[in-house]
């Protein structure tokens, strides 16, 4: 049994992609975790995909939503310190898919959207012995540039919500950077006023997590604020671009093109960056 798991972001299509190209021989079936809090951007790539592989991607869910963990934990947001999101949401549903195969005595090969440029992340840790975890990117040398060169050339080219996010289609994600919580905002607003009244419920309950950090939404939306934010986020670009050594190899991604991946940090989540 062969299985890749979709996140609608850039590097699980691409490696999609890559399977399909390299590996047609392999019956690999696609699944994507659904949270029910994703973006709009999100499900369109995957029927786009669907599309382009010719096969269905099965949409594992995991049947008691956000609202419902949410609830079981106390209102508490999920962090970086308490990923209850990643774990509900994501891995618990995946591996209770697996699990009547695995038991069974079925081989397991997991095909997982790790780049050669990430060399200090290692992918979620099996210790079933029926379960194989492959990592056919890195072990191709492929790295981010080539990853948004394979989507290209394929016509797939990337999800939408790139243009103003740099991981994750979840649409509350707390990893996103302040400049993206401006661009949710102003991208889907509903979205934004959705998390808002989520993070004042978890704050009634004691919660001492915001989603961003040091600052409520409500402090984050105020226009001078948001000003500052904008004001900010360019200052880093402009300083990035003047440390950036341009590679003849890659003239493509040595413009404007590469500044829209600058801010991109490497210390996310793993299941939804990928």
């Amino acid at each position: 049994m062969h299985v890749l798991g979709l996140s609608g972001g850039r590097d699980s299509a691409a490696l999609a992609v890559w399977m399909r190209d390299h590996l047609p021989e392999l019956n690999v079936q696609y699944f994507f975790t659904d949270t029910g809090k994703e973006l709009p951007e999100v499900y369109d790539y995957l029927g786009r995909l669907e599309g382009f592989l010719g096969k269905t991607i099965e949409m594992l869910n995991p049947g008691r939503d956000f609202d419902f963990w949410l609830a079981e934990y106390g209102h508490f947001l999920p962090s970086p310190r308490t990923r209850w999101c990643t774990r509900q949401l994501k891995i618990q549903p995946f591996q209770k898919w697996l699990k009547p195969h695995l038991d069974a005595g079925v081989e397991v090969h997991s095909y997982v959207a790790i780049r050669a440029d990430e060399p200090n992340r290692s992918g979620m840790i099996t210790t079933h012995p029926n379960m194989h975890v492959h990592f056919p990117l890195r072990e191709a040398g492929l790295d981010k540039a080539s990853v948004i060169g394979l989507l290209e050339n394929s016509g797939l080219g990337l999800p939408d919500y790139y243009r103003w996010r740099s991981r994750s289609g979840c649409t509350f994600c707390f990893y996103q950077q302040k400049i993206e919580w401006v661009r949710l905002m102003r991208e889907h607003p509903d979205a934004f006023e959705e998390a808002k009244r989520y993070e004042k419920s978890a704050l009634e309950h004691g919660s001492p997590f915001t989603w961003t950090a040091n600052e409520s939404l409500d402090e984050l939306s105020r226009p001078e604020r948001v000003s500052e934010i904008e004001r900010q986020h360019e200052q880093r670009r402009a300083q990035a671009r003047a440390r950036r050594v341009p590679n003849p190899l890659r003239a493509r991604l040595n413009g404007t093109e590469a500044d829209e991946f600058l801010d991109e940090d490497d210390n996310g989540c793993l299941i939804c960056h990928k």
